[in-house]
Formats: C-alpha cells, structure tokens, sequence
C-alpha cells in the first residue's frame, strides 16, 4: 500500500521543486497522462481496501494506462479528431467511481469501528 502513497509525495515535491515548463503542443498528452495516473493510483488504494492489491497489477496497469492513454491521444492529433476526449471521459469515470467505492468502504469501516469502540 505504500508504493502508491510513495509515488505521489515524491511526484508532488519534484513538481514543486522544479522549474519544469510543458510545450502546449504537449499539454494533451501530459493531462491524459496525468490523468490515467490518478485513475491507476486510486484503483490501487481501491484494491488495497479490499485486500486484493498486487503491486504486478498495480505498476504494469500504471504504465500500460498511461501508454494508453497518450497513444490514443497521438492517434486522434494525426486523425485530426480529438480522441484524447475519449480518454478522459473513461479514465474520469474510473476515476470517480473508484473515489466513490473508497469511500463506502472507508465509512463502513469507521462506523464499524465506532459501533465496536460503543459496545466496549
């Protein structure tokens, strides 16, 4: 569980630390990229919550996603179509509903726990 929470902090401080400026002609890729990082990474507290993570899963799904996700955006660039639209609608729709299944599962856990500390 702590590879997950690992990668953020250190992704969140090199991001501050940096002076690092996206070409506009990358920004596409880099928000979808972005994007399919945050669905991975919340899919994988996800599964740790409900005991099924596996770290093979969780990193060759971040990679994969991310692939994904900007060839998809680099197919619809030469199309002349905006795919990358897809991209963000399905990973945004992971995204949010992971975000909404940690949640139920953090609120039966917390009143589970209250009902618990109750009874003693």
């Amino acid at each position: 569980m702590w590879l997950p929470f690992m990668g953020l902090v250190i992704g969140i401080i090199l991001g501050l630390l940096t002076e690092i400026r996206i070409p506009e002609e990358y920004s596409n890729y880099l928000s979808i990229a972005v994007l399919a990082a945050f669905d991975t990474l919340f899919g994988g507290i996800r599964a740790y919550l409900q005991n099924i993570y596996d770290e093979k899963v969780f990193v060759s799904g971040f990679f994969f996603n991310i692939v994904l996700a900007a060839s998809l955006a680099f197919l619809g660039v030469h199309l002349g179509v905006d795919l990358y639209l897809a991209a963000v609608f399905a990973f945004g729709v992971r995204l949010f509903q992971n975000i909404a299944v940690i949640r139920r599962i953090l609120l039966t856990k917390w009143s589970t726990n209250k009902e618990k500390l109750e009874k003693s």
